[in-house]
C-alpha cells in the first residue's frame, strides 16, 4: 500500500532529502514550506524520483495554515501514515544580541510549528488509530552551545513536549506512534541564509554530515517508531555522553571553543538576504545541500549502530572484557 508523507521544511536540507528518500520508495510526499520555487523543485525531485507530489506553501508558525495543508493532503491521498516536522528558524548572536521579536519568530517556527504539525497529524491520525509522527531534533536539544539561545531552547521543548505527549498516547492505548531524531551538524542552506551577527560566516560545528544522512535515518525512525529517540551521528553521541559525564566541564570547554566553531574564516556578507521573516527560495532554489559538500561526510557509523542497538551492546560489552581482561593479565605479569 502506498504511503502518504507529510513532510514540513521540505524546500531544502533535510526535509527535502527526506522528501527524495520517501519518493524513491513510491510514496505520496506532501511538501510544505514557504519558498515556492523551492518547493517546485523538491515536487520535481519526488516525482523524478518515483512518488508522487504534493507542493502546499505553508507557514508553520500559522497553525491555521498547518491544519488546512492536513487537511488537503487527506483529500489528495486518502489519508496521513507518516508526519515529518523538519521546518525551522533560527539567529546566530549572543542571546543579548537578538530582540524579543526575533526570539518570538524562532520560537514561533522551531518550537511551535512542530506543535502544529503535530496536532494538524494527530486530527488527521486519531479516526484510523494510526500513524507515525517523526520530529526532527538536534544534538543541540540535549546539549546547549553559545550563539543559539533559540534554536537550543526550540529542540529542548520539542523533547519536553514529545515526552509528555507520548505518554498520553500510550495512556489511551493509541495506535499513533511519535519518535525523535536527535541530528548532528548538517551541510543544509540554512547557512546561506539565516540571520546571523556574527562577525564571520556561520558554519555547522564540525563534523559535518551530508542531508541524506539525516534523511535516511528520519526514514528507519518512520518505519520503526517503536524507539523513543534515535540519534545520528558519532559527533552526537559523543556529545551527549559528555554532557552526561561532564556538564560543567563541557560548559567550560564550549565557552572557549563554541565561538570560533561556529564561524569561518570569511568575513560575514552584510547584506546577504535571509529567511527568518521571508523565505529565500521563494525565486530561486538552493537545493538540499548548503556550501559545505567538501568538508561534509557522507556516511557515519552510528547510523548502522542505531538500527542495530543489541549488536552494538553485545559488540561493546566484549570490548569491554576483552580489555579487562587483558588488564588483568599484565597485572599478573607484573
Amino acid at each position: 500500500m502506498t504511503q502518504t508523507v507529510v513532510i514540513t521544511g521540505a524546500s531544502a536540507g533535510i526535509g527535502r532529502a527526506t522528501a527524495r528518500a520517501f519518493g524513491a520508495r513510491g510514496a505520496d510526499v506532501v511538501l510544505l514550506a514557504r519558498g515556492r520555487a523551492g518547493l517546485d523543485a523538491a515536487a520535481r525531485e519526488v516525482e523524478e524520483a518515483g512518488g508522487r507530489a504534493l507542493a502546499i506553501p505553508t507557514d508553520v508558525a500559522d497553525h491555521h495554515a498547518v491544519e488546512a495543508a492536513a487537511k488537503t493532503a487527506v483529500r489528495a491521498f486518502g489519508r496521513i501514515d507518516v508526519w515529518v516536522n523538519v521546518g525551522f528558524a533560527s539567529v546566530f548572536a549572543p542571546f543579548t544580541e537578538i530582540t524579543a521579536a526575533e526570539y518570538e519568530r524562532v520560537t514561533q517556527v522551531s518550537y511551535l510549528g512542530f506543535v502544529n504539525g503535530t496536532r494538524a497529524a494527530l486530527v488527521q491520525m486519531m479516526p484510523h488509530d494510526r500513524g507515525t509522527i517523526v520530529q526532527v531534533g538536534s544534538a543541540l536539544g540535549e546539549r546547549s552551545i553559545p550563539l543559539q539561545s533559540a534554536y537550543c531552547g526550540a529542540k529542548h521543548a520539542i523533547n519536553g513536549f514529545t515526552s509528555s505527549l507520548r505518554t498520553e498516547l500510550m495512556h489511551q492505548g493509541s495506535g499513533i506512534r511519535v519518535t525523535v531524531v536527535q541530528m548532528p551538524a548538517v551541510n543544509t542552506p540554512q547557512f546561506s541564509w539565516v540571520l546571523s551577527r556574527l562577525k564571520r560566516r556561520p558554519q555547522p560545528v564540525p563534523p559535518i554530515y551530508q542531508p541524506e544522512v539525516a534523511a535516511a535515518a528520519v526514514v528507519y525512525a518512520a518505519d520503526h517508531p517503536g524507539r523513543r529517540r534515535y540519534v545520528v551521528g558519532t559527533s552526537t553521541t559523543a556529545t551527549l555522553l559528555a554532557n552526561k559525564i561532564a556538564p560543567g566541564l563541557l560548559d567550560r570547554y564550549l565557552a572557549r571553543t563554541g565561538y570560533d566553531s561556529q564561524q569561518t574564516g570569511e568575513a560575514a556578507d552584510e547584506h546577504r538576504p535571509t529567511n527568518l521573516w521571508r523565505p529565500v527560495d521563494d525565486d530561486a532554489d538552493h537545493g538540499a545541500h548548503g556550501p559545505f559538500d567538501k568538508q561534509s561526510r557522507r556516511r557515519d557509523p552510528q547510523l548502522w549502530a542505531s538500527r542495530h542497538p543489541a549488536l552494538t551492546a553485545a559488540l561493546a560489552a566484549g570490548g569491554v572484557s576483552a580489555v579487562t581482561a587483558l588488564g588483568a593479565r599484565a597485572r599478573k605479569r607484573r
